[in-house]
C-alpha cells in the first residue's frame, strides 16, 4: 500500500511540475479515470480512434474514483470519468465540476473460491452474501483505496451493520486488477466491476458466485473541471472529449468493445 501511495503522489507532483506547459497546450487534454477503464482494456479501444479525429493527445491518470475526484478539485486536470454518483453530486455541488453526463454501465459482482466457505452462490441478496463472508470469516479482499468499488463495498458493510476486520479482511489499497490478482493467489473473495472481471477472469481462476442484485448497478458518468474556477484547465478539450464518447459514434464504440466476446460495458448516454 505504501508503495503505490508514493506511486500515485509521483504522478500528481509529475502533474503538478508539468502544469504551467501542460495548460498552455490545448492538444493536451488530461484525463482523470478508474482503475477499471484502464485494466478493461476499453480506454485503449476508445481514446486512439478520438485522438486520430480531435488531432490531440489525452493524458490518462488511473486511480480510484475518490483521487479522480481530489485530481479534479485541485485542478489537476481537465476531466474526470468515474463510477460513484453520490461522489460525482457532491463534486459538483462544490463547483469543483461541471457539464456531467451520462456515459455507460455494468455492475459489481462478487467472485470467490470454487468451494465457497462462506457459502454464497445461492444467495440473491449482496448484503446477507457480505455478512457470511464476515461470519464466517472467509478471507475478503478489499479495494481499501476510496475508489468507485470501494464506496460501493463500504456502503454494503454499512447497509449490513458491519465494521469488517480481523485477519480475514484485507485492505490492499491498490486498483482492480492489483486486487483480482491477489484475491487469485489467495483464493479469496472480492468485489469486482464485472468488465474488470472479465479481462482478469482467465488470469485468476475465481467465478461469480453472486451477481444481479439491483443494489451491484454500477454506472459511471463523465465530467468537466469548472474553468470558472480554474481558468487554466483545457475546457475546450473536456467538452470534445464528452461531446465525443456520448455521441452516437462514442457509444457505438462502446457497446461493440468486448473480451472473449463478451461485452464489458453498456452505452447510457441520452
Amino acid at each position: 500500500m505504501k508503495r503505490f501511495n508514493q506511486l500515485v503522489s509521483a504522478v500528481i507532483l509529475t502533474l503538478l511540475l508539468a502544469g504551467t506547459t501542460w495548460a498552455s497546450d490545448k492538444n493536451i487534454i488530461r484525463l482523470a479515470t478508474t482503475t477499471s477503464t484502464a485494466n478493461s482494456g476499453l480506454l485503449d479501444y476508445l481514446l486512439p480512434k478520438f485522438e486520430q479525429k480531435c488531432s490531440c493527445k489525452v493524458h490518462v491518470i488511473s486511480v480510484g474514483t475518490g483521487k479522480a475526484l481530489k485530481l479534479g478539485e485541485d485542478g489537476n486536470v481537465d476531466v474526470v470519468l468515474v463510477h460513484a454518483r453520490p461522489a460525482e453530486d457532491t463534486f459538483i455541488a462544490a463547483g469543483h465540476g461541471i457539464d456531467r453526463r451520462d456515459v455507460m454501465y455494468n455492475d459489481f459482482i462478487l467472485i470467490g473460491p470454487h468451494n465457497d466457505p462462506a457459502k454464497i452462490r445461492d444467495e440473491k441478496d449482496v448484503v446477507n452474501a457480505m455478512k457470511k463472508i464476515a461470519q464466517s470469516q472467509s478471507k475478503f479482499v478489499s479495494r481499501g483505496d476510496d475508489s468507485g468499488t470501494d464506496k460501493m463495498e463500504k456502503n454494503y458493510w454499512k447497509i449490513a451493520n458491519m465494521k469488517p476486520e480481523g485477519k480475514w479482511y484485507f485492505s490492499a489499497g491498490q486498483g482492480m486488477g492489483e486486487v483480482l490478482q491477489m484475491s487469485g493467489e489467495m483464493r479469496a473473495y472480492t468485489l469486482t466491476d464485472r468488465g474488470t472481471y472479465i479481462s482478469y477472469r482467465d488470469k485468476i481462476g475465481l467465478p461469480i458466485l453472486l451477481q444481479g442484485d439491483e443494489r451491484m448497478f454500477n454506472p459511471y458518468g463523465i465530467i468537466a473541471v469548472n474553468p470558472k474556477k480554474y481558468p487554466d484547465a483545457n475546457y475546450k478539450g473536456a467538452t470534445e472529449l464528452i461531446n465525443w464518447i456520448t455521441s452516437p459514434q462514442g457509444q457505438q464504440l462502446i457497446g461493440s468493445f468486448k473480451v472473449g466476446g463478451e461485452q464489458l460495458f453498456v452505452p447510457s448516454a441520452k
